[in-house]
């Protein structure tokens, strides 16, 4: 194995820094210890998890995405013995780790590929714990040059009816956050939303809506998102509207008070940072895909929020970028506060909404094998689709059922053409509606499956 001091003074180490495309200089200009060879890859294994969900985050996300419970731990076996671990989840992340991507991987330097982000999100970060844990050097001392010591965070939940952004606000202000990321939604009365959430509010904290173009455009979402500027919480949004909708955005971002988050590449970043169409970005993938793109906001001078999203394993992946990204400001979205357990020992903590960044080698963080093997199960064929049946129902009356299709945001994706996605009202709520074994309710399931069933009545 190689010591850090003999890394250092080696040729491989040249490397410790290279200009990431122009735009930030504090990326590694090698690949570290490529050629040693106890950095080959001598094994991979991979095992499949289904973590539970806290009590408010179980009952919300049960509407939409009850497979998020699932991701797959991967451990990476060099030659040095030496084995480094990373999280894939299973069915949302940038890139899952296929079989094809084990075998490439097999028999290769670790060092050589980990900048590879075909790999998929679990074996390209165990690459770089195994590398990390080889030379004695944290991770990020391998993406680049530290320039923060903590970094923000960010509590999160699904969509949610507003006692339960009273109730997830409660508990990410006990747990020292202060800030909270969720979604505005249709389905739910985005006012009290806003109110109930700031109520119970301490000072200084915040709630930053997504709403994933729900707000469909400027002339029908400025006035609502100008009501809510009356709480102290609105200090941020995301995607208001499609990002492509150049003018609209530029509105937005004149005419209310909030700072705009957009997705980082839609519109193309040159455009959105010359027509001035958000105030930062979110920004996630592969580790090459990250850094060029904290790169590029760098150079513009804008801010954005590290979003790259699974267990804590994926949280502390996250804050090593966090440490050498200047720009990475905004509080990081990675979503373990959805889990009633965690995978590691070693518990993310958050004061005054920032964590402090691992100093130990590779991730810094070790397996808790027992919560592991508790919560091993078998890797599903496909994504679980559980049938589920939902009812939103406003105050005059009208009734909305929508069934789950096998489409991830499928409330969504039943209304893609704005004259059908229902606007925001005051007094709408959403619930799943639970299978009682009747002819009824699966009657109404397949009628809901193939498009919204309204009703009056």
């Amino acid at each position: 194995m190689l010591s850090r001091r003999n890394w250092l003074l080696s040729s491989t180490a040249t490397a410790a820094l290279w200009t990431l495309t122009g735009c930030q200089s504090n990326r590694p200009t090698a690949r570290p210890g490529s050629n040693e060879p106890g950095l080959r890859i001598k094994n991979i294994r991979r095992t499949t998890l289904a973590l539970p969900y806290r009590p408010v985050p179980a009952r919300n996300m049960a509407r939409e995405l009850p497979h998020w419970v699932y991701s797959e731990i991967c451990e990476v076996e060099l030659a040095n013995g030496i084995t480094g671990f990373g999280e894939t989840m299973l069915y949302y992340t940038w890139g899952t780790t296929s079989d094809s991507d084990v075998a490439f991987a097999k028999d290769k330097n670790a060092a050589d590929i980990m900048w590879n982000d075909d790999l998929g999100a679990g074996l390209q970060i165990a690459c770089f714990d195994a590398v990390g844990k080889s030379l004695g050097v944290p991770v990020h001392a391998l993406l680049g040059k530290q320039v923060h010591q903590t970094t923000p965070v960010a509590w999160w939940d699904i969509d949610l009816p507003p006692e339960d952004v009273a109730t997830e606000t409660k508990a990410a202000a006990a747990a020292g956050y202060k800030a909270f990321k969720t979604k505005g939604r249709p389905w739910f009365d985005i006012w009290q939303q806003a109110k109930q959430g700031n109520d119970a509010a301490p000072d200084g904290f915040s709630i930053t809506f997504d709403y994933n173009d729900t707000l469909l455009d400027a002339e029908r979402g400025i006035p609502i998102l100008k009501h809510l500027e009356q709480y102290p919480i609105t200090k941020m949004v995301e995607t208001p509207i499609p990002q492509g909708d150049i003018s609209g955005n530029q509105r937005i971002c004149a005419e209310t008070k909030a700072a705009v988050a957009m997705h980082y590449g839609n519109p193309k970043p040159v455009m959105a940072i010359r027509e001035k169409v958000c105030h930062g970005f979110v920004i996630g993938g592969g580790a090459s895909r990250v850094m060029n793109s904290g790169g590029v906001a760098a150079m513009a001078n804008m801010p954005f929020w590290l979003q790259l999203v699974g267990s804590t394993i994926t949280g502390v992946w996250s804050l090593h970028f966090g440490a050498v990204l200047s720009h990475a400001t905004w509080p990081a979205v990675n979503c373990f506060q959805l889990y009633a357990k965690s995978p590691i020992k070693q518990p993310i903590t958050v004061k005054e909404g920032f964590s402090s960044i691992p100093d130990g080698p590779g991730l810094g963080v070790e397996l808790d094998w027992k919560v592991i093997k508790q919560y091993t199960v078998t890797k599903p064929k496909s994504r679980p689709e559980p049938q589920r049946l939902l009812e939103t129902r406003w105050p005059d009356g009208r009734k909305m059922y929508v069934a789950s299709n096998g489409g991830v945001n499928y409330m969504l994706r039943k209304f893609m053409k704005p004259n059908d996605l229902p606007y925001f009202e005051a007094g709408v709520t959403t619930h799943l509606l639970f299978d009682d074994g009747s002819k009824e309710w699966q009657d109404l399931y397949a009628r809901a499956w193939v498009k919204p069933v309204l009703s009056k009545n």
